[in-house]
């Protein structure tokens, strides 16, 4: 054997061993693709901001354009979504019978859902804490206050659980009322049936600016009993459809800080002004390769939905009812947390 042939030997011996490199198998995405839906989480009722139904009876929300990015993602067309309402009690065993894909609903990260549900969990794409909303005129301002009081909460929430370890630690003794429905919530705490809401709060924020006739009647109490990373949860075992989940909400956010937007997309990918841009919208080809999917997914996503920036102003910021400041839900170049891994 000559010394040539035993190097090209060599060689193929160990290319033998090299994996794959591309083309992941998600389970998940083969059964999206072969539905040619895609189900993802709604609420039974309007979560403000998040998921919430408008007056022509059509889904809005920073969740349901997360969702609507993610089917443009797989199928190319963010009509393709069906979103299917669900309590928030509902949410976790509908997806581990397949009722939906994935959750995308202001859904905490916890240890208990990660390791006891038979969950999976995304990079957190908002960050917000439980408080409490009380009525001005008990002339309250802190939870300490709250002694021998109601506090109404949202069944099937981790905010039932912050809330009560919290008012245990400080030693006040309240009762504690849930509410299947979000609007069985809200409509108690405004007849007077509680003397505190307790919720997300963002979301109480919102509340208080749009829902309600008098805000000044109402106040967001000084304490701040959590702060929680909100995140996509997937069924276990998927390991690539995570790997698509958390791409997609970089794909988001990198948009985002290069400045690529629903308007200008398709420029950018004709000219890509650096290589990051590039990869992100397929003009040099890996991201739909790396995941199973067209090179032109994330192009084909922002053309649909917009950058993280251009989804948070629609739904919470300043193009919304709301106008929510973005604070810690900011780029981490803009004092946020948010950040997007390295695509390379």
């Amino acid at each position: 054997m000559t010394k040539t042939l035993k190097s090209l030997l060599a060689v193929m011996a160990c290319a033998a061993f090299v994996p794959s490199a591309f083309a992941a198998e998600s389970a998940t995405i083969k059964m999206i693709e072969e539905r040619g839906t895609m189900l993802c989480s709604g609420h039974n009722g309007s979560y403000f901001g998040f998921v919430e139904v408008n007056d022509k009876n059509e889904w809005r929300g920073l969740d349901i354009d997360l969702c609507r990015a993610m089917t443009t993602a797989i199928l190319g067309d963010p009509n393709k979504v069906q979103i299917v309402p669900l309590s928030w009690a509902q949410r976790f065993p509908a997806l581990q019978s397949g009722d939906v894909d994935i959750i995308i609903k202001a859904t905490g990260w916890t240890m208990g859902r990660d390791t006891e549900l038979g969950l999976q969990f995304s990079l957190p794409y908002f960050f917000g804490g439980t408080q409490l909303m009380a009525h001005s005129d008990l002339g309250i301002t802190q939870a300490t206050e709250l002694e021998g009081g109601t506090i109404c909460v949202e069944a099937g929430t981790t905010i039932e659980r912050i809330v009560a370890d919290y008012l245990k630690t400080l030693g006040v003794e309240h009762t504690m009322i849930s509410y299947e429905k979000a609007a069985e919530l809200r409509a108690a705490y405004l007849a007077n049936r509680c003397d505190a809401f307790a919720g997300w709060g963002p979301n109480l924020a919102v509340l208080r600016a749009t829902e309600i006739d008098n805000p000044d009647q109402h106040i967001i109490l000084q304490d701040q009993l959590s702060s929680e990373p909100i995140s996509a949860a997937m069924r276990q075992g998927d390991e690539d459809f995570v790997d698509f989940t958390n791409w997609m909400l970089a794909a988001l956010l990198l948009a985002e800080e290069h400045g690529v937007t629903m308007a200008n997309v398709e420029e950018m990918a004709a000219n890509p002004p650096n290589p990051t841009v590039a990869r992100l919208l397929g003009s040099t080809p890996g991201i739909g390769e790396r995941l199973g999917l067209r090179e032109t997914w994330a192009r084909e996503m922002i053309a649909a939905v917009g950058n993280f920036a251009e989804i948070y102003d629609r739904n919470l910021g300043k193009d919304s009812p709301y106008k929510l400041e973005r604070g810690l839900n900011n780029l981490w170049s803009h004092g946020g947390v948010l950040y997007a891994p390295i695509l390379d």
